[in-house]
């Protein structure tokens, strides 16, 4: 049996950080919803066979004409989102495809990943079992405590957590059953971190921005007009 590279979208969220009527991930970007952008992504990238996309239940009849009408090969199944991202990531990880070899989780609201980046983080995931998209933090970085701060943090070896994040699918199992899935887990690395499992770290590129409040809209609509002139 052929072994196969899973990717699950993690569109379950309503938003609430962005205030508006309907989940931020199916807002607009340069005229089609953020959603559709960061499944193309998926779509193109000759490292993943398969996609699972996990959605609020109240989305589903509104998306899936749209989904059709993109004619997306590689998106298997909807599913149906939990209460927290973390269950909802569970659904999709208990939906793909029994022949899973690895499995690639991504932030539905995070459109401008390249597939190169998706590309480096399965193979990498394919070689250690575990593998994390990453970006150098920039900022210099302070500890705050009672409103004053208390001293400055050595950014060397801090990196910004991105995603796809990517395991063996035996791993990521291991992870989450009889895991708290609670909304204090924000990715998948922090639960595979508690099985004492190593997570490569896989430089990304700053631009794989996680949409979450109205201007980064304007912010994302800039970097893909580039993105676009450099693919073409």
């Amino acid at each position: 049996m052929k072994k196969l590279n899973s990717a699950i979208i993690a569109a379950g969220g309503r938003g609430t950080r962005f205030n508006s009527d309907r989940p931020k991930q199916f807002l607009e970007l340069l005229g089609k919803p953020i959603i559709i952008h960061t499944l193309e992504r998926f779509e193109q990238c000759a490292a993943i066979d398969e996609i699972v996309l996990v959605l609020p239940a109240e989305e589903l009849n509104v998306f899936v004409p749209i989904a059709e009408a993109a004619k997306f090969t590689k998106l298997k199944k909807i599913v149906v989102g939990g209460a927290t991202r973390a269950e909802s990531v569970k659904k999709g990880l208990d939906a793909i495809d029994g022949a899973t070899e690895i499995v690639a989780v991504h932030d539905g609201a995070r459109p401008l990943v390249s597939a190169r980046e998706i590309t480096k983080v399965v193979e990498r995931a394919a070689e250690t079992g575990a593998a994390c998209l990453v970006a150098h933090v920039t900022d210099t970085v302070k500890t705050v405590e009672n409103g004053s701060i208390t001293a400055t943090v050595d950014r060397a070896n801090l990196r910004r957590a991105l995603t796809p994040q990517a395991f063996r699918y035996d791993i990521l199992r291991r992870a989450f059953d009889g895991a708290d899935l609670g909304e204090d887990v924000t990715d998948e690395c922090s639960l595979v971190e508690r099985l004492g499992i190593e997570i490569a770290a896989v430089d990304g590129d700053a631009r794989n921005i996680k949409i979450t409040r109205p201007e980064d809209i304007v912010v994302a609509e800039a970097h893909l007009v580039l993105l676009n002139l450099e693919n073409s």
